[in-house]
Parts: C-alpha cells; structure tokens; sequence
C-alpha cells in the first residue's frame, strides 16, 4: 500500500501559491485494509476514507468509465490492481494530473502537466474530458483564477463537442450555480463568462443572458464591471445580469432575470440584489432621466429601505462599477451624484419617525398617517436635495 498527495495541492505548490488542503491516492489497498489501519469511510460513489490523525482525504486509485448521462452517468473501479497512472489519466486536466510521492518529493507527471503549469497552459488529460460537464464549468472557473492560462486549442474543441453533444444539457442547477457563483470570486471573472460564450454552453445554460452579451459594446461594458466590482458573488452576479432587465419575457412568461435565478436556483440574497441593480440601474445612468426628491424617495419605497437598508447600501458598488465600466465620464458623475443623494437621502428619511410627526398627524387614521410620515420623508429629502 503507497500513498501520493495529488490533484490541486501539487498544482498549487508548484505555482507557489498556499497549499491548504491535501488530497491523497491509495494505491495498492482494499477497503478492508484501509479499515484495518483506522481510516474512517465517507466515500458514498467510490472508496475514500479520512485519516484517522490528520482528517485528509484518501481514496483509492480508481478508473472510471463512462455509462450513461450527466456527471453521475459513471461506472468507476477501485481495486489493488489499478495503477497510479491509470488514477491520474481519469483526471480533467494536465495540471491536476501530477502525484507526488511525499517520501522522496518525486514528481509522477505522466501528461506533462509541469509543463502546462510552466507554460501556462489548460489542457485535458484524455478525449473522456467531453464525457463529464462539470468539467466544462471547472475549465472556465479555472480560466477565470489564472487569467495568464490560455486553453489548449484541442481543449476548446472539446468542450465545443461537449455542449453539441448535450451532455451540458445534464448539468443540474445546483452546480452551475456553485461552480458560476465560485468563479465570479476569482481574478478574471469576465474570462469564465468569454469561455462559456466560446464554446456555446452559456447559450444553452442562459439562452437570454447569451443574447444579451451577444452586442460586442454592451458585453464589453458587462466584462469590465464584473472584473473591477468588489470580489463578491452578489455584486459581480448583479452587474453580469444587470441587462437581463430589459430583455423580454420568455415562454414562461417570467421575467428574465427572474427565470435565470429560478432556472438556476441563485440563492435570495443574490437574487434579490440583482434584480434591486436591474431594476434601478436605468434610473440612477440616464442623465436624460429627471431625479428629483419624489424620483428618490419612490425608489428608496421599491427597495424597501426603511425595512431594508442594508441590501440598498449594498449594491451601490454595483451601480459604480457599472458606470465605470461605462467609460463615460459623465455617465461616471451621474451615478456617483445620484448615488449620494440616494444615500444621504436615506439617512434623512430614516430620521424622520412617528414621534417627530405633530400631535394632530400623529392622532390620524391609519392611511392618513401614512400619507403624512410620507410627505415628512419627502420633505427630508427635498432638504438634502437642496443642499446639494
């Protein structure tokens, strides 16, 4: 029995980058013995056990073929006889293909996946790349973390035949949000978004969304707000989908951005934020527009500020980076104005409670009283208006 570290702490060590988890590869080794030495199982699809002491990930070498749909359409074989190449030709790409033998440091780089990394290159392993569609959505997620990483040619016509194929059409929502929501973190986001284009899969994943970017303006516009908005997954969701607003209803009869984060179950913060960005974004660019204090205090009342405060604070980054990504100066100062009275505005009317209202508002009827603290809030408004 022989234990290799592989996959991404090999990788990352050689970028020189921090290696913060470790997974091995058992060669040689039935379950059985693997319980005998106290490792605990966890492995549902396949044998992988948890070391006793250190808690790491070990697993069985292992060879898999394909045998039906998706990313669980496998057949996979653990047993004593598989080699450790035989492990690594399974793997998804050259640069996660590489095992080392922790006894000596010795390198077992059977698919040249050094090499990629020295010459930053994404290249799969083995033509069974196109079998498993995860490994589309890992490809462009790993595209976007390296932005100095160029994907091998054959590699591009393989996810190219991956999405012709349909297998994309197996992805279930859960991880195309996962592996989307991870990648929209990482350095480069807009390259992830430019890959998926590529190879065809956003139109299959995100028919409307593909249409909107198909503009080259409006996409370049689109590519720079998600890579110099702050590095959140809300945010850089909001200003990939701020243009789906617009776009019209499909056969569901749900708006577009709505349907995208239903189709693929975005979480309600994301969610929310982006359509509060959506929503707005119009109002607060488009110096032909009027914004004046009852302009204002309409869209603090959409976004339900005084119950809500946070989520609005929370997607003025949004609008500025949108409004760089403009490249327009006074589209620039537009937002970034309206952005303060936006804000400041809120601050006045969150001021303004029942109690300051006079003892005769105060004493109104439900309705009346309403229409009075709104009137307050307005005037609170117009007073920062004024002064600005």
């Amino acid at each position: 029995m022989k234990a290799y570290v592989v996959g991404g702490a090999v990788r990352d060590r050689l970028l020189g980058a921090t290696v913060h988890d470790r997974d091995w590869v058992v060669v040689g080794a039935t379950p059985d013995q693997m319980l005998a030495a106290g490792y605990t199982p966890v492995g549902r699809d396949f044998p992988v056990f948890l070391h006793p002491v250190t808690h790491e990930q070990y697993a069985l070498a292992r060879t898999e073929r394909k045998a039906g749909v998706g990313y669980h359409g496998f057949v996979f074989h653990a047993a004593p006889d598989v080699t450790l190449e035989q492990d690594l030709a399974r793997r998804d790409l050259t640069i996660n293909a590489i095992a080392e033998d922790p006894a000596t440091g010795e390198l077992i780089d059977p698919f040249g996946g050094r090499l990629d990394l020295e010459q930053h290159v994404l290249r799969h392993v083995s033509d069974a790349f196109a079998e498993d569609p995860v490994r589309l959505l890992r490809l462009a997620r790993f595209a976007a973390r390296w932005p100095q990483f160029a994907v091998a040619d054959a590699t591009l016509a393989l996810l190219k035949r991956l999405v012709v194929s349909g297998e994309v059409d197996a992805l279930v929502p859960e991880r195309v949000w996962q592996e989307v929501s991870r990648g929209l973190n990482e350095a480069q986001p807009s390259r992830m978004v430019a890959l998926l284009r590529e190879c065809g899969a956003l139109a299959r994943l995100a028919p409307a969304l593909d249409a909107c970017l198909a503009d080259p303006a409006a996409r370049a516009r689109t590519m720079q707000a998600i890579d110099h908005a702050p590095a959140t997954t809300m945010l850089r969701f909001a200003c990939l989908v701020h243009a789906l607003e617009a776009a019209a209803s499909g056969s569901d009869g749900l708006p577009p951005l709505q349907a995208l984060c239903a189709r693929w179950r975005v979480d309600a913060d994301s969610r929310d934020l982006a359509v509060l960005v959506a929503r707005e974004w119009p109002t607060l660019h488009r110096a032909d527009t009027p914004f004046d204090p009852p302009r204002c205090l309409a869209l603090l009342e959409r976004c339900d500020a005084w119950r809500r405060p946070e989520r609005l604070h929370g997607a003025l980054p949004a609008f500025d980076a949108l409004a760089a990504a403009s490249g327009d100066d006074a589209t620039v100062y537009t937002v970034q104005r309206r952005c303060a009275l936006v804000r400041h505005g809120l601050q006045a009317a969150q001021a303004v409670q029942v109690a300051t209202l006079s003892p005769s508002q105060r004493q109104a009827p439900g309705p009346a009283l309403g229409q009075a603290l709104r009137q307050a809030r307005l005037r609170a408004i117009a007073e920062v208006f004024a002064r600005s």
